[in-house]
C-alpha cells in the first residue's frame, strides 16, 4: 500500500558554480525511480542443486516414515507425547555432496539426487536414543530408502545420540515437571516472602513465576542435570532473573528415578529442602535487591521521559535504488546476478541461509558460504551463568527466522523473499524473511585529484576522478530466544565480498550481587549483565578458479639490512615479506598488529606472473572462544576456539558441528578437532572455517536491548592478484572532472549516467508482523 510519504528529489547540485562552469552534472533524469519495480528476471544456468526439499517431498517423507510397513513404530507427536514414545523430531534438507554437484554444474553430469535429513527421538527402544536418518532419493518412489545418517559424524556413534543428551523438548519437560512442581510447592511460602510469587506447576492457576534452564543438560550422555532459574513472567523475563535456582538430576526415561540435587540462593547451596528451610527460618536467606515486576523499563519502546531530540520527528535518511534495480533474480531457482557476480541461495531449518557457486565475471571464487554455528558461553558464580553454553543451531536458525520490516531492517523497495521449512507433515512459510537490495557503500570506491585547484599550487590545472561504491546485500535475521542475529552478505562492485553479523536483543541476565562484579556490571536495580562470548562460525569452501588451491600466509617481518648507498647507517631495521603455504590442515589465529596476510591461492597466475587468489581480511571483532578447557565446552565447541581453520574438502565433513552437540561437551557427536589429521592442503580443495563474534562486555547501555552498532563483527574476502588491475575501470558510475589552465572552467564526463530526479513513494506495511502460512504437500 502506498502511503503519503512522498519525496521529490530535485533542485541544483550543492556548491557554487564558477563563471563559465559546465553544469552538465546538474541535469536530472525525471520520472519514476523504480523503487518498487521488481528485479529483472534471469534464467539460472542450471536447476538449483542445493535447493531445499519441496512441500510435496516433505509430506511424502512423513507418510513413508509413519507407514507401519516401514517398521519405525512411530507415534504422531503432540503435546501428550511421552518421552518413551518414538516420534519424528523434524525433517530438514540434507547437504548435497560436492563430489556429486560439480560434474553437474560444471559439465554435463546428471543432476544429483535430493535427500532429506530426518531426526527421530526413539524413546521407546530398550536403549533410548535420538537417531538421524537420510531418506532418498527424492521424490519418494520404490527406490527411496531410509538409512541411518552416520557418515557425516566422527564422534564414534554416527547419528546416534544418547537419550540424556537429546534435545530437551516438550515430552522431556513434562517428565521432569512433577518433581520441579513438588519441590517448589514445598517452598512456596518462602518464595512468596522472598519474591512475592510461587511456582506450583505449569498448569496451576496459583503459579505466578516462570523459569528457564540452560544447556548443556549433560556432559557425555551418561547423566542429565536440569538447572532451573526462576523469573517473573513478562515480555522481558530475560532481564528479570530471580535469585533462586533448583537443580534436578533427571537421567533416563523413568521419572521415578529423578531427584533433587539442591537449591541455590544467596550464593549458598542447600542439598535438601529441609536444609534450605532451616537456613531461611534462621534469617540467613534474604532478598537484598528485589526485582521489580514492571517490565516497561526494558521494552523496546520510546521513552518519553528521556525527552525529544530536535528534528527527530522527520524520517531518517533512506537508501533507495534511484535508478531502478541493477540486479536480476530467478525467483524459482533462487539465483542472482549483479554487476559481474552470480550465485545461488538455499535454506535449511537448522542453518538458515547458505550461498553457493559464487562467481565474479564468470569465474568461481567460493563454492559454499554458510553459517555453521553460533556458540555463546557465559561467566558467573551462579549455577546457570557458570554452566551455560549455547549452540543456537540446537534451536534451528532457519526455523527461528524473523519477518523483516521494510525501511528499517532493509531499505524501502528491497526485494523481500519468503522462506520455508518442514514442520511435521506440512511446510511452514515465513514471508519477508530474506531481503536483497543494492545500497550505497557510504564512501567512494576510488578517488584521486592530480595537481591542485589553486594557482598557487603551481600546476595551473587539475583533474579529479571519483568512482561510486555500492554493494548488493543479502540479509536475514534469526531470533533465537533472547537475541536477534542479523546476517549480511555484501557483494561489492570491486569483486570483494564482506560477511557480517550483528546481535541485538535482551541480555540473559543474572541476579545482582555485590560480590559478582568480576562477571559483569549492575545494569538495573537487581539485574547484572552476565559477561559472555558470542562466536559465530562460518564455512567458506573456496574454489579459486578450480578445486586446486593452497593457503598462503604472508608475514611482515623485521630484518637487519645494510645498503651500500647508506654506509653511515650500517645495519638497520627493514621490513620484508615472507610468504609460505600451510602444509597441513590447521587451526590458526590472526597475528598481532595485522602483520600477516592470509590468502587462498591458485597455481594459475595473472598477467604479471603472480598467483591469483583471494585475501581473507579481518574486519571488526574477529574473535574466538575465551575458554579453551571449560567442562561445559571442552570438545563440542572446538570450531569456536580459533580465528581460522583450514581443511581439505570431504563429503564426510560438510558441517563444523552437530546441532545435538551442545549436550555432549565431553563426548561430542561431531568433534571438529578430528578434522585435523595431518593431511596435506597444498594444491587441494580447501575449506576455510572462520569465526566472527564479540566478547560481550555487558553495560548499562544494553538496556533495553543490545545495540547493533557495538555488537557487530565482519570479515572481507578481497581479490589478491586475482586480476591484472583493480576492477573499477568498467564501472560507469563515476565522474571525471577537468579544470582549464586559467581555472575558470570545469568540464565533466558523466559516462552516460546522469543524476536521477524522480518522485520516491515509500510505503508502510499494514502490519509489521505477517501471519505464518502452512503449506500441505
Amino acid at each position: 500500500m502506498l502511503s503519503s510519504l512522498i519525496f521529490v528529489l530535485s533542485g541544483a547540485a550543492l556548491g557554487v558554480a564558477r563563471p563559465g562552469q559546465n553544469v552538465e552534472n546538474t541535469k536530472r533524469q525525471s520520472g519514476s525511480c523504480g523503487t518498487y519495480e521488481p528485479a529483472a528476471a534471469v534464467k539460472a544456468p542450471k536447476t538449483n542443486p542445493w535447493a531445499q526439499i519441496t512441500p510435496a517431498d516433505n509430506a511424502a517423507i512423513w507418510d513413508l516414515l509413519h507407514d507401519p510397513a516401514t517398521g519405525l513404530n512411530l507415534t504422531l507427536p503432540s503435546f501428550t507425547t511421552e518421552q518413551t514414545d518414538n516420534y519424528v523430531a523434524f525433517i530438514d534438507t540434507l547437504h548435497t555432496n560436492k563430489s556429486a554437484v560439480l560434474p553437474y554444474v560444471d559439465g554435463n553430469g546428471p543432476q544429483p539426487p535430493k535427500y532429506a535429513r530426518v531426526v527421530i527421538f526413539e524413546g521407546g527402544k530398550k536403549v533410548p536414543v535420538s537417531q538421524e536418518y537420510m531418506v532418498g532419493p527424492l521424490p519418494v518412489s520404490s527406490n527411496t530408502t531410509i538409512q541411518k545418517l552416520d557418515y557425516i559424524f566422527n564422534g564414534g556413534k554416527g547419528g546416534t545420540v544418547p537419550f540424556n543428551a537429546r534435545f530437551f523438548d516438550v515430552s522431556r519437560d513434562a517428565a521432569s515437571e512433577p518433581l520441579l512442581a513438588s519441590v517448589m510447592t514445598e517452598v512456596a511460602d518462602i518464595t512468596q516472602k522472598l519474591f512475592g510469587g510461587a511456582y506450583y506447576g505449569a498448569e496451576d492457576e496459583r503459579t505466578d513465576l516462570t523459569f528457564t534452564f540452560d544447556t548443556p543438560v549433560s556432559l557425555d550422555g551418561s547423566q542429565a542435570v536440569r538447572i532451573v532459574m526462576f523469573r517473573y513472567p513478562s515480555e522481558v523475563e530475560f532481564l528479570q532473573p530471580l535469585d533462586f535456582y533448583v537443580i534436578l538430576d533427571i537421567p533416563g526415561t523413568d521419572p521415578s528415578k529423578y531427584t533433587l540435587r539442591g537449591i541455590v540462593t544467596n550464593e549458598k547451596f542447600f542439598p535438601t529442602v529441609a536444609k534450605f528451610r532451616e537456613a531461611f527460618e534462621a534469617g540467613q536467606i534474604v532478598n537484598e535487591f528485589p526485582q521489580p515486576r514492571d517490565a516497561e523499563w526494558a521494552q523496546l519502546t520510546r521513552k518519553k521521559e528521556m525527552g525529544t531530540r530536535t528534528l527527530e520527528d522527520r524520517l531518517a535518511p533512506q537508501s533507495i535504488e534511484l535508478g531502478g534495480k541493477r540486479y536480476k533474480l530467478d525467483a524459482e531457482q533462487n539465483y542472482v546476478e549483479y554487476m559481474g557476480w552470480s550465485f545461488y541461495m538455499s535454506w535449511t531449518r537448522q542453518l538458515g541461509l547458505a550461498i553457493y557457486d559464487i562467481k565474479f565475471k564468470g569465474e568461481r571464487i567460493i563454492y559454499e558460504l554458510s553459517l555453521q554455528e553460533a556458540a555463546a558461553q557465559y561467566a558467573g558464580n551462579t549455577p546457570k551463568a557458570a554452566s551455560t553454553v549455547y549452540h543456537d543451531t540446537h534451536y534451528g536458525f532457519g526455523a527461528q527466522s524473523a519477518v523483516l520490516l521494510e525501511g528499517f531492517d532493509c531499505p524501502f523497495g528491497a526485494t523481500m523473499l519468503n522462506v520455508s521449512y518442514p514442520e511435521g507433515r506440512a511446510t511452514t512459510v515465513k514471508p519477508q524473511a530474506v531481503c536483497i537490495f543494492e545500497a550505497d557503500s557510504g564512501f567512494p570506491l576510488a578517488r584521486h585529484r592530480t595537481g591542485g585547484f589553486e594557482p598557487s599550487d603551481g600546476y595551473g590545472f587539475s583533474n579529479l576522478g571519483v568512482v561510486k561504491a555500492s554493494a548488493l546485500h543479502v540479509r536475514h535475521v534469526a531470533t533465537v530466544g533472547n537475541y536477534d542475529y542479523l546476517f549480511d552478505f555484501a557483494f561489492n562492485v570491486d569483486g570483494s565480498l564482506e560477511v557480517s553479523v550483528r546481535a541485538s536483543g535482551y541480555l540473559q541476565a543474572s541476579p545482582y550481587y555485590k560480590t559478582q562484579g568480576r562477571f559483569g556490571p549492575r545494569i538495573h536495580n537487581s539485574t547484572q549483565g552476565s559477561y559472555h562470548d558470542h562466536v559465530v562460525t562460518f564455512k567458506a569452501d573456496f574454489d579459486i578458479l578450480d578445486t586446486k588451491n593452497s593457503f598462503q600466509v604472508t608475514s611482515l617481518q623485521t630484518v637487519q639490512q645494510s645498503q651500500p648507498w647508506f654506509p653511515e647507517l650500517g645495519s638497520f631495521d627493514q621490513m620484508e615479506l615472507h610468504a609460505s603455504n600451510l602444509k597441513t590442515e590447521s587451526q590458526l589465529n590472526f597475528d598481532p598488529n595485522g602483520q600477516s596476510m592470509y590468502t587462498v591461492t591458485s597455481d594459475k597466475t595473472n598477467a604479471w606472473g603472480e598467483k591469483r587468489g583471494y585475501r581473507i581480511v579481518p574486519g571488526h571483532s574477529n574473535i574466538h572462544l575465551t575458554s579453551s578447557n571449560s567442562p561445559f565446552s571442552r570438545k563440542q565447541s572446538e570450531m569456536s576456539k580459533s580465528h581460522l581453520a583450514v581443511t581439505r574438502v570431504k563429503d564426510t565433513e560438510p558441517y563444523a558441528n552437530s546441532w545435538q552437540n551442545v549436550n555432549l561437551p565431553q563426548a561430542p557427536q561431531q568433534d571438529f578437532s578430528k578434522f585435523f589429521d595431518g593431511e596435506s592442503i597444498e594444491n587441494e580443495d580447501l575449506t576455510v572455517w572462520f569465526n566472527l563474534g564479540m566478547h560481550h562486555f555487558t553495560r548499562s547501555e544494553d538496556i533495553p536491548v543490545t545495540l547493533f552498532t557495538e555488537a557487530s563483527s565482519s570479515i572481507l574476502f578481497a581479490p589478491q592478484n586475482f586480476f591484472d588491475r583493480a576492477q573499477e575501470g568498467d564501472l560507469q558510475n563515476r565522474r571525471w572532472v577537468e579544470t582549464g589552465e586559467n581555472m575558470d572552467e570545469l568540464s565533466w564526463e558523466t559516462y552516460g549516467v546522469p543524476l536521477a530526479g524522480c518522485d520516491v513513494r515509500l510505503r508502510e506495511p499494514v502490519s509489521g508482523i505477517l501471519p505464518w502460512e502452512s503449506v500441505e504437500g
